[in-house]
């Protein structure tokens, strides 16, 4: 199975990171690293395809809260499932926007709620710079993908466009793959996933007659803007990503080396 030619009806922003270039001319290899939301909404039809990909490791970027209310992953064969919660449930800028997406009274957020939530989101990719359960988290999900062992690795959030985002930026800039096509392939969940977001919007408007569409449809996006509060963060904090990645991930030289050999052509 080519690295792009398949599909998931049931998680529609999944894909394979293989065939991206890096600065002296690799690509990463193809079917090792593959990239989707939660795989609890997985149709029957689906299930096949997930077996052709055979990933021999999860990781699940959930925090269990989440986890309790989804459908459970829709799994095939016996993969190592590895759950690296990324999130703090009780940090303000999370509880936020969860109470946007659930259209809950923002009251409670009034500063959060007056900077509005692109502000708040941009917040949340800061956070994956600093936190330190994100830090935790994001520093062993690198290392697992060094691991010949965990190929195909396969690695998912819920919605699989923000935690799951900011890993694919940390593993394909360790691999040393091209910037532009890094934010090219982060900024692909828009095109991958718009009729799904008008749904989703037109759902959460019936439910909650009084929400503004306007105010949960930057929580339902990525934009250049929240890749570049992460960045801006990293240089803030670190100095350069590879700063970030040798001290505040603790990606070594040998790690770097084995990502190389083992995801590379």
């Amino acid at each position: 199975m080519d690295g792009r030619d398949w599909e998931l009806v049931g998680a529609p922003n999944a894909r394979d990171l293989g065939g991206l270039r890096t600065t002296d001319g690799r690509r990463v290899r193809a079917g090792r690293l593959l990239r989707t939301p939660a795989l609890g909404r997985l149709t029957d039809e689906d299930l096949p395809v997930l077996g052709k990909l055979a990933p021999a490791c999860v990781v699940d970027l959930r925090d269990t809260s989440e986890m309790a209310v989804a459908p459970a992953d829709r799994l095939v064969g016996e993969p190592r499932v590895v759950h690296l919660p990324v999130h703090d449930p009780a940090h303000p800028v999370f509880t936020y926007v969860s109470a946007v997406l659930l259209g809950h009274d923002l009251e409670a957020y009034d500063e959060l709620a007056g900077e509005g939530t692109p502000a708040a989101m941009a917040a949340i990719y800061r956070w994956f710079v600093t936190g330190e359960s994100a830090r935790a988290g994001f520093s062993a999900a690198v290392r697992l993908a060094a691991e010949a062992g965990n190929l195909p690795l396969l690695f998912h959030c819920s919605a699989g466009k923000d935690r799951t985002g900011w890993l694919a930026v940390v593993l394909l800039t360790a691999l040393g793959v091209d910037d532009a096509e890094i934010r090219a392939d982060y900024l692909r969940n828009n095109e991958l996933t718009g009729s799904l977001r008008e749904v989703l919007l037109e759902a959460m408007v019936r439910r909650h007659p009084t929400l503004d569409p306007e105010t949960v449809r930057p929580v339902l996006e990525v934009r250049p803007e929240y890749l570049d509060a992460a960045y801006d963060e990293v240089r803030r904090v670190h100095g350069s990503f590879e700063a970030y990645l040798r001290d505040g991930l603790g990606v070594t030289d040998e790690v770097r080396a084995a990502l190389r050999d083992n995801l590379l052509e």
